[in-house]
């Protein structure tokens, strides 16, 4: 592993990373669009002022600029010293907390330059790689709106090269045989047992002693458990095994924390104790059951309800679980989610990719290489004689029939949210590249409204209201509106703009004319579509802010789990 990525590669994650935070800041400070195109952004506890070159102003946020520099003087501001005068300026009484922006802001861009570096060095994907995967390993520079996307300070270099989907690693299971007494599960699998299932997946690989339930980890996971007091308590009272890696390679995805192997009918989710954005990934037992009762409740008679009212759509399930308790009976860590793999290898596999990856650049194919979404829509442009623009537009107004509309359907139908946001998001694409339809998937984000999902009642009775998302509908219609609508719909808009590729104002007036639609469809019942196409500001997740208190998305109540800005609403503009 080449421990100093070539200079091009520094470069390009750095400019990368300045970006993004100036990107954060702007958005969670209302700064405008300086007139004469030369950013300034002055922060007066530390005295500075920086400036950077406008090189494209996005209405919906997607800004591109060029090297921060330190005003007056002109010296160049690397990413993590930018981000070390932004905590200040946000965080100057709490050394603690400036210090952690700058190490993540570093550690997240030098992971990023080697991602950059790796992959430019072997830039087709292995034959066998499937669309599925190819577009789970694409996100090579991350989020674009958040501080440290690519920050894994606990992973080592040999550790990075093995578990990031971005470096195409891949990994043989971390087994564990465990005491019936201590193994908690669930499953929905027709005649088939969690259990029976981990048993299957360890084929002839992995023997066990008599009697005991196999569990996989991940082997980071099983490396960082085994020292805690539950499991080490389980490990001397012989109630638990730990029997090594063995079996095949898995490939982790997009979300680093879930596998997958295009032979394989299902892909796993393990707890993952790494800090991954903003929070440390690990399962809590309410997603662990939402997800059986999404799969449940699907089964009974919504997912029939859903793809007849949008053929394309539908959700990935999670139908099945497996954990090992504590004596106490408390968690480990030491769980997993059984996840439906509707994307084998093979004709019968369903072609669809991550949202996030098919928008993402790739600076790791050259200076100027297109994105997925670019190439696409380039193709296209050629294959129908159309110019770019006119495609692009046409394109995204297909995304919002197949993927956006059945989101806020389901929603307004049934009271049934989903935090679709463009990682949680897949697109299923036709031959010529066309969207023909979505795909929902995980089972932390799922919301349940009070006033619209006893309409779910009729085929599982009191679905929700004990799995820790049944809240009232301002706060669905508040991470609703920033997921759905800001981080996903605007997101978009904000690629196909800052490519290039077409105009946002004209993106943006498409939107209004789809939320209208759903407005005067489904009234009071979807809200949401009006606040989104009138209010004047949205409540939006602000990363930097969220990164700088040190919150943890994945714990507390969900009120407050994120630090929410309001945002000038483009579509508002848009609409009049």
């Amino acid at each position: 592993m080449s421990s100093s990525p070539p200079v091009a590669a520094d470069t390009a994650a750095d400019d990368a990373a300045t970006e993004n935070l100036l990107r954060c800041w702007i958005r969670e400070t209302g700064l405008p669009r300086p007139a004469d195109d030369l950013l300034t952004v002055r922060l007066p506890a530390s005295g500075i002022s920086v400036e950077a070159p406008v090189r494209y102003w996005s209405p919906v946020g997607w800004h591109r600029f060029g090297p921060a520099r330190v005003q007056g003087t002109g010296t160049p501001l690397a990413a993590s010293a930018l981000a070390a005068l932004i905590a200040v300026e946000t965080a100057a009484t709490d050394p603690a907390a400036v210090a952690d922006l700058t190490a993540r802001v570093a550690d997240s861009t030098r992971r990023t330059a080697e991602f950059i570096a790796r992959r430019a060095e072997a830039p087709a994907d292995p034959e066998g790689t499937t669309a599925f995967l190819a577009a789970e390993q694409a996100l090579i520079t991350g989020h674009p709106l958040h501080p440290t996307p690519k920050s894994r300070e606990a992973l080592t270099d040999a550790e990075l090269t093995a578990y990031s989907p971005e470096l195409r690693g891949a990994f043989a299971l971390h087994w564990f045989a465990a005491d019936p007494s201590v193994v908690s599960s669930d499953s929905a699998l027709p005649g088939r047992t969690a259990e029976g299932l981990m048993a299957e997946l360890a084929d002839d690989s992995v023997t066990a002693p008599a009697g005991t339930v196999l569990v996989p980890a991940h082997p980071w996971q099983a490396a960082d458990i085994v020292s805690r007091p539950g499991v080490r308590a389980l490990l001397d009272a012989g109630l638990l095994h730990d029997l090594g890696p063995a079996g095949a390679a898995w490939s982790p995805t997009s979300s680093v924390r879930t596998v997958y192997r295009a032979d394989a009918p299902v892909m796993l989710k393990f707890s993952l104790g790494l800090r991954i954005t903003n929070s440390r990934r690990e399962n809590m037992r309410v997603e662990l059951e939402r997800g059986t009762a999404i799969d449940r409740l699907l089964t009974a008679g919504l997912g029939e309800t859903l793809r007849a009212a949008h053929p394309g759509f539908d959700i990935v399930r999670d139908p099945a679980w497996i954990a090992v308790d504590a004596p106490d009976g408390s968690p480990t860590g030491l769980d997993v989610v059984v996840r439906d793999n509707p994307f084998p290898a093979g004709p019968d596999s369903v072609p669809a990719v991550c949202a996030a990856g098919l928008v993402a650049p790739r600076p790791d194919l050259g200076e100027d290489a297109p994105s997925h979404i670019s190439a696409l829509v380039h193709a296209l442009a050629e294959r129908t004689g159309r110019p770019v623009p006119d495609v692009a537009d046409e394109w995204f107004t297909r995304y919002l029939q197949t993927v956006v509309t059945p989101v806020l359907w389901l929603y307004a139908t049934y009271g049934l949210g989903l935090e679709a946001h463009q990682q949680n998001t897949l697109v299923v694409l036709d031959e010529d590249g066309w969207p023909v339809g979505g795909r929902y998937r995980d089972n932390q984000g799922y919301y349940f409204s009070p006033t619209r999902s006893p309409a779910l009642y009729g085929w599982l009775p009191e679905v929700g209201r004990d799995l820790g998302t049944y809240v009232d509908d301002e706060v669905i219609d508040e991470r609703l509106a920033y997921y759905v609508g800001i981080n996903n719909m605007l997101g978009l808009v904000g690629a196909l703009g800052s490519q290039g590729l077409a105009d946002e104002e004209t993106l943006l007036r498409r939107a209004v004319d789809a939320l209208g639609k759903l407005a005067a469809e489904h009234g009071d019942r979807l809200r949401l579509a009006t606040t989104l196409r009138t209010a004047e500001t949205l409540r939006c997740k602000a990363n930097l802010l969220t990164r700088v208190h040190g919150m943890d998305e994945l714990t507390g109540p969900l009120e407050a789990q994120s630090v929410y800005v309001d945002l000038v609403n483009p579509l508002a503009g848009a609409a009049r």
